[in-house]
């Protein structure tokens, strides 16, 4: 082994249903330039050919090790594999998802082997019919420790509409105490922004982040029919749950001192998960959209949140979104359905 790949980095991939992408998505991580790699598949209880797939590409490289379970959903899957990892730092990708050859050899160049570092690249929306879309981290390339880190993270990881570091757990190199010691955060029940249960407080552990100049390294595939995507009738009750979640982890990590500016915080981060909420019904629920929009909006909880937190939008979809948090009328709710049949065309 070279001196140069001293660590070894384990991946961790869900796996469930993904039989028409798992050669593309596994073969980008068996093609890394670097080799000290540990690539742990979990079979999260696949109906298609998933499990036999993954055990044929554990058959023709012996870093991958498969480990088939009984259904249990991603969260679950996930942390299964971060618990039976043996590197010295994770990596997580998606199993639909695929990411350049250099993308560890880069990022691992970064490392100092201290046991709170976070490395991140950015990544590529990739949608079969619309072509691909840039995504950059919201913190400008560099290294950021101590009080610098201190106020451009930690004081700016909740509440506002451009994420400095994205909630996703992939793209990412961690300390791998920094996953381990938050697992503690994480909801099985939280579907959707369950990830953040994880990055928040690994970011808030770290002592030390790098973000790279610009390297999209990762390619989130853009699948219309996922979780992320479909509607969910569930959402509003998703988002109860991870607010609640949310403000565990600033329960736990922020000072004493820290508290009453965080809490805040979780307040307006609440308001844009409400938002996320207003789309998906305004998207994907044509027969009862007006009716749920009404209801969300004009709940006590809906209408304190909105009057107490308020919080700055620039996008033009989160203006009007936030448009219609605040005054939930017939012509404004209508608008927000043309707009949504308009830009989902």
């Amino acid at each position: 082994m070279s001196g140069m790949e001293k660590y070894k980095i384990s991946i961790v991939v869900p796996v469930y249903n993904a039989e028409a992408y798992l050669k593309k998505s596994i073969g980008s991580l068996m093609n890394q330039t670097y080799k000290n790699l540990e690539i742990i598949l979990v079979n999260d209880g696949s109906k298609d050919e998933s499990g036999r797939i993954c055990d044929e590409l554990a058959a023709q490289d012996g870093r991958i090790r498969v480990i088939h379970k009984e259904n249990e959903g991603v969260t679950s899957t996930w942390t299964k594999g971060a618990l039976e990892a043996t590197g010295e730092y994770l990596n997580f990708m998606d199993s639909d998802d695929w990411v350049e050859p250099c993308m560890i050899e880069e990022m691992q160049a970064h490392l100092t082997g201290t046991c709170r570092e976070i490395i991140t690249c950015d990544y590529v929306i990739e949608k079969e019919e619309k072509g691909k879309k840039y995504s950059w981290q919201g913190l400008a390339p560099g290294e950021y420790t101590g009080e610098q880190l201190k106020e451009k993270v930690r004081y700016h990881i909740l509440g506002e509409e451009n994420r400095r570091i994205t909630f996703s757990r992939c793209m990412k190199l961690y300390s791998r105490e920094l996953v381990i010691n938050n697992l503690k955060f994480c909801d099985r029940d939280v579907r959707m922004g369950d990830d953040s249960l994880m990055v928040i407080p690994a970011v808030l552990d770290c002592e030390r982040i790098v973000v790279l100049d610009h390297k999209a390294y990762y390619h989130y595939r853009y699948v219309e029919t996922s979780i992320v995507h479909g509607y969910d009738r569930e959402m509003f009750h998703n988002m109860q749950l991870l607010k609640a979640a949310t403000a565990r982890i600033v329960e736990e990590k922020y000072l004493s001192e820290e508290k009453e500016i965080m809490k805040r915080k979780v307040e307006q981060e609440y308001i844009h998960m409400l938002l996320l909420v207003l789309k998906n019904e305004a998207r994907g629920n044509p027969s009862s959209y007006r009716k749920n929009i009404r209801q969300i909006c004009k709940l006590p909880q809906t209408r304190q949140a909105v009057k107490e937190n308020p919080v700055t939008v620039s996008e033009l979809s989160n203006k009007l979104l936030y448009a219609v948090l605040k005054y939930p009328n017939h012509i404004m709710i209508s608008l927000l359905r043309l707009a949504m049949i308009l830009y989902y065309a």
